[in-house]
């Protein structure tokens, strides 16, 4: 009979896991990866406070209220990139998923009034930039991984 209650091995003494390890740090400590850090980042800040910039907080404090948080949001997750980017790097989905929210947002969150072309063309360029931050920062933890095994 099978003993289920064993714990797997350690990793961390193998000979290699040094080298990935430092693959992988190499990969998230580049320019891109800095780029896509204060990218986010700012990208974040001007959502947040994209609705005085663009002047609907008035006439539309559901959408302002809606920016503001997702501003915050991917702001936190930019800086979050910057300081713990091999941790965070990995959830850069969530920047795309926050990026398709932001582009169909001024539709779903204004029901009742009509989103005027500044509103769409705002949040449609932010959603845009994030998604590709996202997808971006995404992209290098599989860039890590897979120069991590071409050993």
């Amino acid at each position: 009979m099978s003993d289920l209650g064993h714990r797997t091995p350690d990793i961390s003494g193998h000979p290699d896991a040094a080298e990935m390890r430092e693959r992988y740090a190499q990969v998230l400590g580049g320019s891109r990866a800095v780029a896509i850090d204060g990218l986010m980042l700012l990208t974040g800040l001007y959502a947040a406070i994209s609705p005085w910039v663009v002047h609907f907080h008035g006439t539309n404090p559901e959408l302002s209220a809606n920016n503001l948080i997702i501003g915050i949001a991917l702001a936190a997750f930019g800086l979050g990139l910057g300081t713990v980017g091999e941790r965070m790097y990995p959830l850069g989905w969530t920047a795309a998923v926050l990026g398709v929210w932001m582009i169909i947002s001024p539709w779903v969150v204004t029901i009742g009034h009509s989103p005027t072309s500044g509103m769409i063309w705002n949040n449609v360029l932010i959603g845009a930039v994030a998604c590709v931050l996202g997808l971006a920062a995404s992209g290098m933890t599989m860039l890590g991984a897979r120069r991590g095994s071409n050993t």
